[in-house]
């Protein structure tokens, strides 16, 4: 089903008690804008970075793990680092073999999660695209089962998991910012939604992989480059979720590489937050006024990953 269709509220509501057992409910923390020293302004996040294998991911993993047969072979996927982590860890939990493609983009700090979770690792290419051919190379002839990174419904299923979860912590807020690399985690989240709130995407300038989709009428390719490419860069996004976009996804914000490290220090900085660029990139908007709420506006941020070493930041 590449247009969407299956990505309904009912099957999220379906699906959320049959992975809740193996995820996180995360928290949100209210934030006042002076503390990061900004105009103030009260803004919610929203946790996700501090779910199980340190992102959003571990949804759709579980959604696909839990949802399809998985083959004597194990599963295999391809990731920047977070979705081969997630596959990782679920495998992990539910004693299946895992077998993660990664780009030599992807961070130190994914690459030791994904094999701290007893996964095979296979590091190869430049870009996370290359890494999807090896791994579709490798499911056709091991048999098995490919667990895509945001282009599979089970994968936009499990994501949207965390909009419902979002509307039951913050029932009144009037807008979600939402960072898009492939588009799984806002197809799913605009799904549940279904235009009950405005949700904006927030992208790198060197990844505008929505933003050049809504130009065209339809996903197309994009440049795959900045500090966020190890996750917000996989060329272009999903089939499925663009018409989900399209319907639900009020437009898309476009922040810089400056942007997005200056909104990671200042997670860090000012609330002790740790989080990769991809994580830090819906944050960087309001801090870098790219997104300028009108007064009155009720906010809520996404945080949606923290595989990164404080340290370098």
């Amino acid at each position: 089903m590449a247009d969407g269709k299956m990505i309904t509220r009912e099957r999220i509501a379906a699906t959320e008690p049959r992975i809740r057992p193996y995820i996180r409910h995360t928290p949100v923390l209210r934030v006042d804008m002076a503390d990061f020293d900004r105009p103030q302004r009260a803004v919610d996040l929203k946790l996700e970075c501090l779910q199980h294998s340190g992102s959003f991911k571990a949804r759709g993993a579980f959604t696909n793990l839990l949802e399809r047969p998985v083959p004597k072979a194990g599963v295999v996927a391809a990731s920047g680092g977070n979705h081969g982590a997630a596959v990782a860890y679920a495998a992990m939990r539910l004693g299946h073999k895992a077998t993660i493609f990664v780009p030599e983009v992807s961070p130190a700090a994914k690459l030791d999660r994904i094999r701290g979770y007893g996964a095979e690792l296979v590091v190869g290419g430049a870009r996370y695209a290359e890494a999807l051919a090896a791994s579709e190379a490798f499911a056709e002839k091991s048999g098995a089962l490919q667990v895509h990174a945001f282009n599979q419904e089970e994968t936009l299923v499990g994501q949207g998991t965390l909009g419902l979860e979002i509307e039951a912590d913050l029932p009144e807020i009037d807008t979600l910012l939402v960072a898009v690399g492939g588009g799984g985690l806002i197809g799913g989240i605009a799904a549940w939604f279904g235009g009950r709130i405005r949700i904006v995407a927030v992208e790198p300038e060197g990844a505008p992989t929505l933003y050049r989709a809504f130009e065209a009428g339809h996903p197309v390719d994009a440049p795959t480059e900045g500090v966020a490419a190890d996750s917000l860069a996989p060329k272009r996004v999903g089939e499925m979720m663009f018409p989900i976009a399209e319907a639900f996804v009020e437009r898309s914000v476009l922040v810089s590489d400056d942007d997005i490290i200056a909104a990671q220090k200042a997670l860090w900085n000012g609330a002790r937050i740790i989080s990769e660029p991809g994580g830090a990139a819906a944050f960087a908007a309001i801090f870098s006024g790219r997104y300028a709420p009108e007064p009155g506006e009720r906010v809520a941020v996404l945080v949606c990953g923290a595989n990164a070493n404080p340290a370098t930041f």
